[in-house]
């Protein structure tokens, strides 16, 4: 199967590619035999580890200087397609640095955007398959026009694999004349500071909601991620509350977790946070209301107050050294 050349936007953190593109790349390669990674920054520096996740090719900008990269890179990639070099569709994570990049790609090209795709297959042309009403249900969009198809990729909808692939060839992406919107550039960056796995990419994430009842309960799930080497994560209603940073919340309009294990205590399962971690491989739920619609995905419930199973449950685990 192949629906002509697809372009894949790159992200890159810390010097490796960032998990969401590689996911991507692992569906892009699915669908084409001609798998283009577009970086905003230097391509020789990613483009082995592009090359073996499947990418025949790297287009990159160069060092941007500072300048923000939605801009140029969207900037970039129009200019391409005006100059003759279309994609047949065009892949980008829902990301912040993603959703920039489209939106500013969708205006310069006159072109929609499919949003939160968690699938694509070729139906003679490229079909997104979409969540609706919290995933109850999923719709199909297929784009109708002649221009390079915009499509963004919800994390964890594809699993990351090499291919064995050798070194990805590197060619320039020229950045045009932006005008005023390549004056702004970045002057400072501020990343937060973590201890353990990240939440996105842990094996083991453990959660707490409202079930907590107060600020000072979340040391419970801190020091049970601790000691399982989990990620600890949160609902929306205690982020709301202000008990954790946004970078904690699970859900929706948060992150999308698929790890080995998902613990969640005292979290009710409303769909805001059941779209966020539904996909886990296996979920363990601790709650005292046992109509609780978490209990609808849990693989295994426990019906209970967390202020006396979390302890336990912490004693226990200390007791195995």
């Amino acid at each position: 199967m192949s629906v002509g050349t697809v372009w894949v936007h790159t992200e890159v953190a810390e010097g490796s590619v960032a998990s969401i593109t590689l996911e991507i790349l692992a569906k892009a390669r699915e669908i084409s035999s001609d798998v283009v990674a577009i970086v905003g920054g230097d391509g020789d520096a990613v483009a082995a580890e592009l090359g073996a996740h499947g990418a025949t090719t790297v287009l990159a900008t160069g060092d941007l200087g500072g300048a923000l990269p939605g801009p140029s890179v969207a900037g970039a990639m129009a200019a391409a397609i005006a100059g003759g070099a279309a994609p047949a569709a065009i892949l980008i994570g829902t990301t912040y640095g993603g959703r920039d990049v489209a939106g500013r790609l969708s205006v310069k090209l006159d072109a929609p955007v499919i949003t939160n795709i968690v699938d694509l297959i070729d139906e003679g042309g490229l079909v997104g398959t979409e969540p609706v009403f919290g995933g109850a249900s999923f719709v199909k969009t297929k784009f109708t026009t002649d221009k390079p198809g915009i499509f963004l990729v919800r994390p964890k909808s594809f699993e990351a694999s090499e291919t064995g692939g050798g070194v990805a060839a590197v060619s320039a992406l020229v950045i045009p004349d932006l005008g005023a919107t390549g004056a702004a550039v970045v002057t400072n960056s501020f990343v937060e500071q973590t201890e353990g796995p990240k939440l996105d990419e842990a094996a083991v994430v453990v959660s707490g909601g409202r079930g907590l009842g107060e600020a000072d309960s979340y040391s419970l799930i801190e020091s049970l991620a601790l000691a399982l080497k989990a990620a600890p994560g949160a609902s929306r209603a205690i982020v709301d509350a202000g008990w954790v940073p946004y970078s904690y919340q699970v859900g929706q309009t948060g992150k999308v977790v698929k790890p080995d294990v998902y613990i969640a205590a005292g979290i009710s399962g409303a769909t805001q946070h059941l779209v966020g971690m539904k996909g886990s491989k296996t979920i363990i739920a601790i709650n005292k209301d046992s109509e609780a619609p978490i209990f609808g995905v849990a693989d295994l419930g426990i019906v209970g107050d967390v202020h006396k199973v979390l302890p336990q449950l912490l004693e226990a685990l200390a007791a195995r050294g």
